[in-house]
């Protein structure tokens, strides 16, 4: 089934023609009225090609019309904008937290806002990653690249050793500013550790204070959440730990994301031995003890499902925290507590499977801001399967039976006896 989508954003510039890339998504003009008053026609572009690979002639343009909308959709990705800052001025940098290993929506608000405060000056926005092999930096933002993953091992917890890493980064370059994600403990721990040491007083004179939860930048002023009270107004610090949506993310542009070389000291092993710091790695958490409004991944359940005992053990199987729809939670088969949707719990997962839920409005809008949605669901013609990013046309336990048989782990005939995993609220 083909669906049709639009670009929002070649949309917009197609209908503001002071737009400097108006031209590039214009739908062609097939008919015009010359100076003398005479209606012209161009005949290459009045007629269309059909499946049968024959030219056929649409006089009244809607081939024309559709062929243009699909084609400015098609390229509306590759025709981003390049941009090249070969001598910046200056130097943005932006610690992006990279959960799970790629780029989270808050990292590109950050990206977003750094772009704000670096392109009237000239700057280059620097993405400083303490991981290998990240990908979609030029898409974010990013003009220059630092990777640090030398001096910090991937999956490591050594503040310190990232924090003399920054600091050396300081010392060489000098940043007009830094941006962190305000998120504990990652950006917001390691933004307010080198806040501290950059405002120690040097000289006699006071140091300056970050600003923290961010939200809004303009006019030289940044704007942070005081909770209850006035947001707090302040001019830009050299130090930022921004909320997320602080600043729509970069999508017209496309920029080099260059990689950097510099000094940043001993490595990261050596560092947390002379401060006594030993990462044991990290500790295995049931992933049904998980918050459902933190959850990485879910497997959401709706009415679709007849074996439920091969659901949870499908979940168990895949380590992924258990959802369901407002419908399998009023029959019982889930407890409150694991209800997705707007009458329920709103998630942002990095990926959600829905299986067996057609996608009520309530549902849709508890998972908007899960990054991958991925829909099993024996109806092709269902809201969950629109929305969805991949979606299989299938029995849900049919398909949740052979995932299991495929990873080794095929659930074991039921024993008399046997208890449910859940009690029904």
């Amino acid at each position: 089934m083909s669906i049709r989508r639009i670009d929002p954003h070649a949309e917009r510039m197609r209908r503001n023609r002071l737009h400097p890339r108006h031209q590039e998504f214009a739908r062609p003009a097939w008919r015009w009225i010359s100076a003398e008053g005479v209606t012209r026609v161009n005949p290459h572009l009045v007629g269309a090609i059909g499946p049968n690979g024959i030219k056929r002639i649409d006089r009244s343009g809607a081939s024309v019309e559709s062929s243009s909308v699909s084609a400015s959709q098609a390229s509306a990705e590759p025709s981003r904008r390049q941009i090249v800052i070969a001598e910046p001025a200056g130097y943005v940098m932006v610690v992006p937290e990279l959960a799970e290993g790629r780029l989270s929506d808050h990292d590109r608000d950050l990206f977003g806002l750094a772009r704000q405060l670096a392109d009237d000056r000239r700057l280059a926005v620097t993405a400083i990653t303490f991981q290998g092999g990240v990908t979609g930096l030029e898409e974010a933002g990013a003009d220059r690249w630092l990777d640090l993953s030398a001096s910090a091992e991937d999956g490591d917890y050594c503040p310190e050793a990232r924090l003399a890493g920054l600091e050396r980064i300081e010392a060489s370059l000098s940043p007009a500013h830094w941006l962190f994600a305000d998120t504990f403990p990652g950006g917001g721990d390691l933004g307010r550790r080198l806040a501290a040491r950059l405002s120690v007083p040097s000289d006699g004179a006071q140091g300056e204070r970050a600003a923290t939860r961010v939200w809004q930048v303009a006019d030289g002023k940044s704007l942070s959440r005081a909770g209850d009270r006035q947001d707090i107004q302040r001019d830009v610090p050299r130090v930022l730990l921004a909320l997320p949506e602080c600043a729509e993310p970069v999508s017209e542009t496309r920029h080099e994301a260059r990689p950097m070389m510099v000094d940043t000291g001993q490595s990261g092993t050596d560092a947390a031995v002379d401060i006594g710091i030993i990462d044991r790695g990290r500790v295995a958490v049931d992933p049904q003890q998980i918050p459902l409004a933190q959850a990485p991944f879910i497997l959401s359940a709706g009415r679709g499902i007849g074996d439920w005992e091969g659901y949870h053990h499908a979940a168990r199987v895949l380590g992924a925290s258990e959802g369901a729809s407002r419908v399998a939670v009023d029959d019982g088969y889930m407890p409150r507590a694991r209800q997705v949707g707007a009458t329920g719990t709103f998630v942002s997962a990095s990926c959600y499977i829905a299986v067996g839920i057609s996608g009520a409005v309530q549902h849709l809008q508890g998972i908007a801001r899960c990054q991958r949605v991925i829909a099993i669901n024996s109806d092709p013609s269902c809201d969950m399967v629109k929305r969805a990013d991949l979606a299989i046309i299938a029995d849900g336990d049919d398909v949740l039976k052979a995932l299991c048989e495929s990873l080794g782990q095929p659930k074991a005939s039921s024993q008399p006896g046997e208890e449910p995993l859940h009690d029904a609220a």
